[in-house]
């Protein structure tokens, strides 16, 4: 197994208490295998990417348990300048907001040349020739001449593939992409998420994608996973999830996607607000919103039971969810 991220739990100090971000989060991700990481804003996504990756603003976050074994090792007990090598070398991240990412000042050739002469001790030289055929293998067009222009001098799309590129340079074993087809159009959000695809295949590697539209991930992920205040709620393989989900919140974020066969029916919504995670209610932390609601769930966690041996879903009805 490549990455096995196993009950990590991740909480912030506000002044309205503790909030518990991440709430004893499991997943794993193999070699060659997209794994999507569904759930509305603050659901939890992002900060456990952030945890795995090590780049958690602590404080205020702190991690309070759990572990996150990559190739077998506990990232959570490596010192800093041990998981910094780890960092670009082996595991890397795709941030949403590519313009913000990438250094205004400097060539978009200076920051993905960067990435050889720290961490592979290359010329400058060198370096700039390996950023060009970096800007080639994400289609970039006239790599040679465009190598030295400075972001803002990119389109969104382009400054998404530099991120890509750099992503990329080291070749690592796993790259997290944080909604990274955010604030693009349709088809540039398609080219995107073609390309990176076809990187993971050409690469092996495993990717985990992290997004709150599940159209984006339809044809490219493996597994999903449904994260809801900090917990999965759901796991399972992409086409079984699609065909009959298994939880009420994965169910009411399937019927909000605008469908062909449905022309001219309104979109159902999920009624409410995600709960704040410094006063998670108790129970299941989704039944203020869920249209199954019963006693039980006002008082029970619920455990993520097993559907079958390849999903699960933390809802005490999940056999009506998944039949009805």
């Amino acid at each position: 197994m490549l990455l096995e991220v196993r009950d990590l739990h991740v909480e912030f100090r506000t002044r309205d208490g503790v909030a518990k971000a991440v709430n004893g989060v499991d997943y794993q991700v193999d070699a060659g295998e997209t794994l999507a990481v569904l759930g509305e804003s603050g659901s939890g996504k992002s900060v456990t990417a952030q945890a795995v990756m090590g780049i958690l603003d602590m404080p205020p976050g702190r991690i309070t348990g759990g572990e996150v074994l990559f190739r077998g090792r506990d990232l959570l007990t490596l010192k800093e300048d041990e998981r910094r090598r780890v960092r670009g070398a082996e595991m890397a991240m795709i941030f949403q907001d590519a313009l913000s990412s990438l250094n205004p000042v400097l060539s978009v050739g200076d920051q993905l040349g960067e990435m050889f002469v720290v961490h592979r001790g290359m010329s400058k030289k060198d370096a700039r020739a390996r950023a060009v055929e970096l800007m080639d293998r994400v289609r970039i067009p006239a790599a040679r001449e465009r190598v030295k222009q400075y972001p803002h001098q990119f389109s969104g799309g382009m400054r998404q593939r530099i991120m890509i590129a750099m992503a990329l340079a080291l070749e690592p074993a796993l790259i997290i992409a944080d909604e990274p087809t955010t604030a693009l159009d349709v088809t540039v959000q398609a080219q995107v998420m073609e390309l990176l695809a076809e990187l993971r295949r050409e690469y092996r590697m495993g990717l985990i994608l992290i997004t709150h539209d599940l159209g984006v991930v339809a044809d490219v992920a493996d597994r999903i996973a449904v994260m809801y205040a900090g917990r999965i709620v759901e796991s399972a393989p992409v086409h079984d999830l699609y065909k009959a989900p298994a939880h009420p919140y994965t169910r009411g974020l399937l019927d909000s996607v605008p469908r062909l066969d449905l022309k001219g029916r309104d979109l159902c919504a999920i009624k409410g607000l995600p709960p704040n995670l410094a006063n998670v209610p108790p129970g299941c932390a989704f039944h203020p919103r869920c249209p199954m609601a019963r006693d039980v769930c006002r008082t029970d966690v619920p455990p993520l039971y097993e559907v079958s041996e390849t999903r699960g879903s933390a809802c005490h009805f999940w056999r009506e969810c998944l039949h009805g």
